[in-house]
This record gives C-alpha cells, structure tokens and sequence, in this order.
C-alpha cells in the first residue's frame, strides 16, 4: 500500500467538518474523494482538501481513487451504504451507531468479516483524553473503590445539526429515536470503559423540545454487572442551563469530576487538584485519534481499540431505555 492512504468523505455535513479538522493531523491519510448528494457542498469539501468531488457513494467507488471511505450520513443510510463500500473492497470507518437495529448491525458485520477490511465504528469517546485520564486514577484506586457515577448533559441544539428546514435528526424514521441513540452513546462509552458493562436499565423519555419526533430528555439509571448504578441524565433544550461537570465519579476515598480536565477530590485535596494538566486534552482530541487508530490498522494490521462491535453495547442501552420508556420498568440490556 502506498505511504498514504487514500480516503473518501462520504457525507459532508456539520461532522465532516470535525472530521476534516482532525485529519490535518492524520498525515497518513490522504482525502481523495468527497462525496454528497448535494453537489455543491461536496465540491466545497474537494477545494478545501484537493479532493474530486461525486454526488454519489456509486460514481466514487467507479471513478475515484481510494483505499478508505470515512461514511458520515444519516443514521437511516448506515447499512446501504455500508454494505456498498464493504462490498467494494474498501476499508470503513463509519459514524455511529453502527446502525438503528441490532439486525441492520448483524448484517454490516457480517459483510465486513467477508471482507476482509478494516471496518471501525467512529465512537471518538473511546479517545477522549480525559477519560483516559480518569481511567487511569480509577485503576489506581485514587477514589477507592467506585460507589456510583453519575452523567449530566444538557444541551442547546446547535444549528449545524438541528438547524435548517428539514434537519434529519428531528426525524425519528431517519435517526432511528433521539438523543439517547445519537449523543448519549459519547456518554455511554466513557461509562463502560470505567464501569465495565451495563446490565440493565430504568428510564423515562420526554419531549420538551417539541421539534424532535423523538425524545428530547432522558432521566434514568443504569445498572452494571459489578452491581455499581449510575444515573444517566440528558436533555436537548433552547434554554440557558447553568454549567455543570458532565461525569462525576464517586468512591469510598473520594471523588473525580470530568468537564474541563479531570479534577480529584480527597482527603488531600479537599478543593480538588486537576490530573495530567501535562496532556493535550479537550473534547475535539479525541476525533484525531479516532482516525489515526483507523489508520494504524489500515496499514499496519494492528487491533482497533476497540472493535465495531463494542459499540453495540451503546446501542442496546439506548434501545433497552426506550423499552423502559414504554414498559416502565427495569429492561435488560443484553436481553
């Protein structure tokens, strides 16, 4: 394979442009191709990267000269498109979810084991510095042992992604539900990686963001093998909310809080001292990572941090969640 792989950008909406940004720091990757139904945001995106643009994922894979394809669509799209690149030949790095069903999920892991590509789903808070970090003080038993978690994310919808005539995120036929299977899952995955797996779930769905055919507020708890409950609240509203730290992770010695960096509370420090402020951190890290991870192992061979289908354990919370909605009660996770 030659020095630089050769990528196409499937989808250049509002996350292309994250995608984009990261990868000028990804130098093993090279943008070849953009690609949108709308032709003339794809060939803003081939000026801007020196790439050939192509209104279609089709006429791409028949003109196009690439390796990779880096597949940013609607959530409805996932498992057509999907199987298209798999079926090309082409390795993938697709935005999560894998898909809105564990059946559309089965489907593309299968065709990317036929493949023999490199397929990853892009859950960029596998990458996430601070939750490296906190990783890390929790292995060291910085807090003692863990006692319970705690998530808290309210949100403005921002307009590039809840912006325009029709957004396809207000949709719930195209973004498969709301807030829970799209942003919550970079919620989620920073539980598992501290937590370990989730067992099962309780919760309540609403809509005050009447826009939204799918929910817009999510109260709830969570359950994990180890037997630890975390609480899980998130909420997409136009108000103004007050600041406050997304994760907080409490123990028998103490607490750790991530926002901005990742700050211990303990017997020593009972105001809180913020860990590694050596390490570039920050939320848009993570993206960079992400891609360089893909492109290890591209060209390397080497193991994903964290194969595609870890990230169906995202999935099924957020599908088990909205079974809580509806049957009021504890609902298995991995049922």
């Amino acid at each position: 394979m030659a020095d630089r792989i050769g990528l196409a950008l499937v989808g250049c909406g509002a996350i292309s442009e994250w995608h984009r940004r990261a990868l000028a720091s990804v130098p093993e990757l090279e943008v070849r191709a953009a690609v949108d139904p709308v032709l003339v945001r794809a060939e803003a995106v081939a000026r801007e990267t020196g790439a050939r643009a192509f209104d279609s994922l089709g006429a791409a894979l028949a003109h196009g000269d690439f390796e990779a394809v880096d597949l940013m669509v609607p959530h409805q799209l996932h498992e057509a498109l999907a199987l298209q690149v798999l079926e090309a030949g082409k390795h993938l790095v697709l935005e999560k979810p894998m898909a809105p069903s564990l059946d559309a999920c089965d489907r593309i892991l299968g065709a990317a084991a036929r493949s023999g590509c490199v397929f990853m789903v892009a859950e960029n808070a596998q990458y996430w510095p601070e939750v490296r970090i906190a990783k890390e003080a929790l292995d060291a038993g910085a807090i003692g042992e863990l006692v319970t978690a705690h998530v808290h994310l309210f949100f403005p919808p921002i307009a590039a992604y809840y912006g325009g005539e029709r957004p396809w995120r207000m949709e719930r036929a195209i973004a498969g539900g709301g807030i829970a299977i799209d942003t919550g899952s970079h919620y989620l995955r920073p539980l598992r990686i501290w937590l370990g797996e989730i067992d099962e779930v309780v919760g309540a769905m609403e809509r005050p963001y009447g826009a939204m055919e799918g929910e817009s507020l999510v109260r709830a708890l969570l359950r994990f093998r180890s037997g630890v409950v975390a609480s899980f609240d998130l909420l997409l509203s136009e108000a103004p909310v007050a600041p406050q730290d997304l994760f907080r992770l409490t123990g028998t010695r103490g607490e750790l809080t991530v926002g901005l960096g990742v700050k211990l509370y303990d017997a020593s420090n009972r105001k809180g001292v913020i860990l590694r402020p050596d390490v570039p951190q920050g939320y848009f890290v993570s993206y960079a990572e992400q891609l360089r991870d893909f492109a290890r192992a591209v060209r390397e061979g080497a193991p994903l941090e964290a194969g595609p289908e870890v990230s169906l354990g995202e999935l099924r919370t957020a599908l088990a969640l909205e079974r809580s909605a509806r049957t009021k009660r504890w609902e298995k996770v991995f049922a």
